[in-house]
């Protein structure tokens, strides 16, 4: 019987067509980084405090620093408060300089922001005091964003096919992404950030499962601390991470769809001139007795589902986005951490392609989990005062946090069958996604105590690690194309052979060629 992958060795393992494909499927994740952490560079803190202008109209000669010191408090280091002025009062300036302002109340007018910053979110939605955590929640509305493509997407791919969900991806990250750039209010900007991250899900889930595309998103990591520095206009800078996207519509004309998808749909005519394109671009002949025998795969049910280790997508992901998000939190340079974080980030996705088969998918999984997750324990115990060691730990964490990211997907498309392998890394993005919705939140509860975030981020992937080892390996295996049984079930096509002695006959007709 023919298998698939008989015609994947017929056209040549990783030719020219193949190479093109991949690079094709991997361009837009040069700029899925601006949009994934991108927002970490648009809400820097600056100083800020109260804007009390009220009090020019009794005394409008006051210079700056008289205006603050009758209108502003102090805090316990002698800095003017940032989140409460004194309260209004229908005084004259000779008695509020006499008898002083004692009532306090939180910002009521607005904050003033130095003037010679650019704008950036912080500054133009004014995300500071009561309405700083609306960071945190608009990157987690970005995060449920990527789970809802997750559980669009995924299941439509399958069904409809990886090529329109693919460029239908495309036009609504460009769209939406260059939307952003011009909102007028805040949760506007949460909701076109919504639809961002699904169609950057969609985007993703027919890229994860190949190693060599999430090389470009490091890339992008690097590229985005370059510009980020370079371009501190928020808007700008949204307008760069997106409106490049618009230069890849010529896909509409040169990416093909699956031909193994093709198959496992009953699409053998389609199927077969991908396969005769491939063969061309790649200056190789598939013999016309091999193509007459492409199978049809049926489906089953999918108890396969209960393989997929999900909760090691949730623990990759939670680490992952758990060291990303805090890029400013390090003590050092954030456009040079970012910059490290990109090129740690780079040489981990490379280096999985060789640990994975060195060491099995297992093994790696386990051992890049436990060290994340201990990395991110080993910094809570580090003085604030030691900022370089900190930040060494992080990049060393982000490191094995990135190879636990890929090595997830990997390992989940292997376990899945072509009929619903969409589907299952959906599932799997999904759960990654949940990890990712929780990861700013966490980052709320450094409020209460400073170590809650970093003690959450290193325990969950540590028990993920450990249950790792429960998982079998998929090393040395040969992808499955249909469901219910270990090899797929094959019936023939209209055109096949017809008898034993016939497919005898072309057997040897082949291995004469």
């Amino acid at each position: 019987m023919v298998e698939f992958g008989d015609f994947i060795s017929a056209l040549g393992e990783f030719g020219l067509y193949q190479k093109l494909l991949v690079l094709f499927l991997s361009l837009p994740l040069l700029l899925n980084p601006f949009q994934m952490i991108g927002q970490v560079f648009m809400v820097v803190d600056v100083p800020h405090h109260c804007d009390t202008s009220w009090i020019l109209a009794i005394g409008p000669n006051l210079t700056e620093e008289e205006q603050l010191n009758l209108t502003l408090p102090r805090d316990a280091d002698g800095a003017y408060e940032q989140c409460y002025m004194y309260s209004k009062v229908d005084w004259d300036l000779d008695s509020i300089m006499a008898y002083g302002l004692n009532a306090t109340e939180k910002c009521s007018d607005g904050w003033v922001y130095p003037s010679a910053q650019p704008p950036s979110l912080l500054t133009e939605f004014d995300l500071v005091c009561d309405r700083k955590d609306l960071n945190d929640i608009s990157q987690s509305i970005y995060m449920v964003g990527l789970l809802l493509g997750a559980m669009i997407f995924g299941p439509l791919s399958d069904r409809v096919g990886r090529r329109p969900i693919f460029l239908i991806c495309i036009l609504l990250q460009g769209l939406f992404g260059l939307g952003v750039a011009f909102v007028p209010h805040f949760y506007v900007y949460m909701a076109f950030r919504c639809v961002v991250g699904a169609s950057v899900s969609g985007i993703l889930i027919t890229t994860l499962a190949v190693l060599i595309s999430h090389c470009f998103f490091a890339i992008g990591q690097m590229i985005l601390a370059g510009l980020s520095y370079g371009i501190r206009n928020w808007r700008l800078l949204e307008i760069a991470g997106s409106a490049p996207m618009f230069a890849l519509f010529f896909y509409i004309w040169v990416l093909p769809e699956s031909a193994r998808w093709l198959v496992t749909k009953g699409r053998i005519e389609e199927a077969k001139k991908v396969l005769q394109k491939a063969a061309s671009i790649n200056k190789r002949t598939i013999p016309p007795g091999l193509l007459e025998q492409v199978p049809v795969m049926t489906w089953g049910t999918a108890c396969c589902l209960q393989r997929l280790p999900s909760a090691l997508g949730f623990a990759g992901s939670l680490v992952y986005y758990g060291l990303s998000l805090n890029v400013t939190s390090f003590g050092l340079d954030i456009y040079l951490t970012q910059f490290a974080f990109g090129v740690v980030e780079l040489a981990a996705r490379y280096s999985c392609i060789f640990l994975l088969q060195w060491f099995g998918r297992k093994k790696t999984q386990a051992v890049v989990l436990l060290l994340s997750g201990l990395m991110c324990l080993i910094i809570i115990s580090i003085p604030e005062d030691q900022p370089v060691v900190t930040t060494i730990l992080a990049i060393i964490g982000k490191f094995t946090a990135t190879a636990s990211f890929s090595t997830s997907y990997v390992y989940t498309a292997e376990l899945f069958p072509t009929v619903i392998r969409q589907t299952g890394v959906g599932l799997c993005s999904m759960s990654a996604r949940v990890a990712g919705i929780m990861a700013p939140l966490i980052r709320l509860l450094g409020q209460y105590h400073q170590v809650i975030p970093m003690a959450m981020f290193g325990s969950v992937p540590v028990v993920g690690g450990l249950l790792c080892f429960l998982l079998p390996e998929t090393r040395g295996t040969d992808l499955v194309d249909d469901i219910g049984v270990a090899t797929p079930q094959l019936r023939w096509v209209p055109g096949a052979l017809n008898s034993r002695k016939k497919k005898k006959n072309k057997g040897e007709n082949l291995r004469q060629r």
